[in-house]
């Protein structure tokens, strides 16, 4: 754990694109989970009412709709923020390339899964593991509005449902593309049970207000560990302006060569 008397810095990690997708994707993952598990199984209630007054099936077809909506448009942004983003919140988080995310990795499940050291990872941002963990959520996430789109392009006149309605007959119908929709809702559900607790447990145990940054962006680092990583941010930014001005030399050369 950081000590007590550790002298820590705050670091703005999380931007605020980032917390807007995190707490509206929340809310729509759950208002969909929610109205998802009934449209799949119906509970057998206000049969005895008249037709006006039995229409919540309906409404609960709409809410998941507009949660839908709102999930594909929240995700979209996300995508563009792993490329606009800072440093924390970019692409090359979520898929380990290189040596040391598979290190955090490995260490990572010794503490979260194997149990076997207490020695926390302070990583600024996302660990490793938690990083290419949700790399794997954003394809479950394209899966699931890919066959939510099948499903319902079978009712909808929109200029763009041709191409998933072709979709759903490649894959044989719908009954097989709901079953997969179904399914992945439950990854849903297992990985926030999973994710909330390792959030806890985490700011338990590293006490750097990573609970917290996700509403304020903040986290507390210890002074060692923010210099290690803005020494690493200078180095990278001395290659690429060396990187740049061999660029330009190269090209000076072929003009200097064309002359």
């Amino acid at each position: 754990m950081i000590k007590k008397n550790q002298d820590l810095r705050e670091v703005y990690v999380w931007q605020l694109p980032v917390r807007i997708f995190h707490w509206v994707n929340a809310v729509a993952i759950v208002g969909l989970c929610i109205t998802g598990y009934i449209i799949g199984n119906p509970p057998a209630i206000q049969h005895g009412t008249p037709p006006a007054d039995n229409y919540w099936f309906g409404i609960v077809r709409f809410v998941h709709f507009v949660c839908a909506m709102i999930f594909i448009v929240n995700f979209l942004m996300r995508c563009y923020w792993l490329f606009a983003g800072n440093k924390f919140s970019r692409w090359f988080n979520y898929i380990p390339l290189k040596k040391k995310q598979w290190r955090g990795i490995r260490d990572t499940l010794k503490i979260d899964v194997l149990l076997i050291t207490k020695k926390p990872i302070y990583d600024i941002g996302h660990n490793s593991l938690a990083a290419t963990t949700y790399g794997g959520l954003f394809i479950v996430m394209i899966l699931q509005m890919i066959t939510g789109l099948m499903m319902f392009s079978v009712q909808s006149n929109a200029f763009w449902t041709p191409f998933f309605q072709r979709m759903l007959i490649f894959f044989d119908g719908f009954f097989p593309i709901r079953n997969v929709h179904h399914w992945l809702m439950w990854i849903f559900i297992l990985f926030a049970i999973i994710h909330i607790y390792l959030v806890f447990y985490h700011d338990y145990i590293e006490k750097n207000g990573i609970a917290s940054s996700i509403i304020g962006g903040w986290k507390f680092i210890a002074k060692p560990i923010v210099n290690d990583m803005e020494a690493e941010d200078a180095m990278e930014h001395d290659v690429k302006i060396l990187e740049k001005q061999i660029k330009e030399q190269k090209k000076a050369k072929k003009k200097l060569l064309k002359i």
